[in-house]
């Protein structure tokens, strides 16, 4: 049963909100400063499709042309630098496909190129994707040097029936062997794990968690398998946990990840505060919290910021059409801008996968509309139990994260 909350809590709900102050905004604009900015860094290829993805990846069933991508990434980047002049870069995400294929030589000189071209603050997170192969793993020292400073490796599974099913190329051993030669290199390691797999126990799943806390690594993203619109297992599901186990499975990794001082700060993200540093994937966070990101590489997405419109826009998704815009300087396939009537629920879809929420101000500050538009939705959410005010933060309930669809749905227009 969901619990109902007071109407006195309702009360009091619509006083938090009569009590945040409106933003100062641009002349007439509804937008305050512009949100912090990062760039995402497309690589599209990968050795195999696995059966779940429905990421832009494809296959490289020829030697990639590493120079002429890279060519088009720099291309890319220039034709988009006046939509971001001035604008501090406060982190580069390199994602996939698998880029940990490319080689030493060209993340160095993409990597060199970016910071000609764009402002990075000081000490911006720098992460690269990776599998566990070995052949990608003895890059690992010479990415650290081109200046990747967090590693991000897509291990999914240390049992090697499971891999199998999943259709990785690596194997377990490989993983403990990656995982051990990147904590060599990077203070910063994240492990992409699922569960839920197909014929998973719940004991096989522990024995995954137990494995990834017992890596030493700082943060892990445990997701769901779930069944993607245009992938194999879409079209030819495999044997799965049903919805009890599956939710069996999540309340025992939260349970061992909390106990091992994991705190769970995103609705899959879980972080270990290293002395000072802060373990939480800061890319990711800018994307949560509504900020703005640039993409480059085939089939990148964008979500840019000015001072009367909020606009996404995409790069061409195959890598043949990609790098042929690039010698006409035509990168984008889709532009287009964010209504007004969409702004809350585009927000409220981000911010509410943090666990802590996010401050009542931020709404105004990342969306030019008053806390009015979203005031009615919020206050139905929390008379539900989804959703709570705590120290002017708008955050969800235990109930709201277990439940977050039906939360998020009381803000889509």
């Amino acid at each position: 049963m969901i619990p109902i909350i007071p109407v006195i809590a309702a009360a009091a709900a619509v006083k938090d909100f009569d009590a945040v102050s409106p933003a100062p905004t641009f002349a007439g604009s509804g937008l305050v400063a512009p949100p912090p900015l990062a760039l995402y860094v497309h690589w599209p290829w990968c050795v195999k499709k696995c059966p779940y993805c429905d990421f832009n990846s494809h296959e490289s069933r020829t030697e990639v042309d590493e120079a002429a991508y890279l060519a088009a990434l720099i291309a890319d980047l220039e034709t988009a630098l006046p939509k971001i002049w001035n604008r501090p870069i406060i982190s580069v995400f390199i994602g996939g496909g698998t880029p940990s294929l490319m080689s030493a030589a060209t993340a160095d000189a993409l990597l060199a190129a970016l910071r000609m071209r764009l402002p990075l603050q000081p000490g911006a997170e720098i992460t690269l994707e990776a599998n566990p192969g070995t052949a990608e793993a003895e890059k690992f020292a010479a990415f650290r040097a081109a200046g990747v400073n967090r590693l991000s490796i897509g291990v999914q599974s240390f049992d090697d029936a499971k891999l199998t099913a999943l259709g990785r190329i690596h194997d377990s051993a490989e993983a403990r062997r990656a995982i051990d030669m990147a904590l060599q290199n990077f203070e910063r390691v994240n492990l992409d794990l699922m569960y839920a797999l197909p014929q998973q126990t719940l004991a096989e799943a522990e024995r995954d968690i137990d494995t990834a806390i017992g890596s030493g690594v700082s943060h892990i993203s445990a997701y769901h398998l779930t069944l993607e619109p245009n992938t194999a297992f879409h079209h030819t599901p495999p044997p799965l946990p049903d919805d009890d186990l599956a939710a069996d499975m999540q309340e025992m990794l939260e349970e061992k990840l909390g106990a091992a001082g994991f705190e769970h700060y995103e609705t899959s993200a879980f972080a270990k505060p290293e002395g000072d540093t802060n373990s939480q994937c800061q890319h990711n966070l800018n994307y949560w919290s509504f900020g703005d990101y640039l993409g480059i590489g085939a089939g990148a997405h964008s979500k840019l910021s000015n001072h009367d419109t909020i606009w996404r826009e995409a790069r061409h998704r195959n890598p043949r059409a990609y790098l042929d815009g690039a010698t006409r300087r035509d990168f984008i396939s889709t532009q287009s801008s964010i209504s007004r009537a969409d702004l809350p629920g585009e927000f409220m879809m981000n911010a509410l996968r943090l666990n802590a929420g996010f401050p009542l101000p931020l709404f105004t500050e990342r969306t030019g509309l008053p806390l009015s538009a979203i005031e009615k939705s919020a206050l139905a959410a929390r008379q539900e139990g989804l959703l709570e005010t705590v120290d002017g933060q708008l955050r969800p309930t235990l109930q709201g994260r277990r439940f977050l669809n039906q939360l998020l749905g009381r803000f889509l227009s």
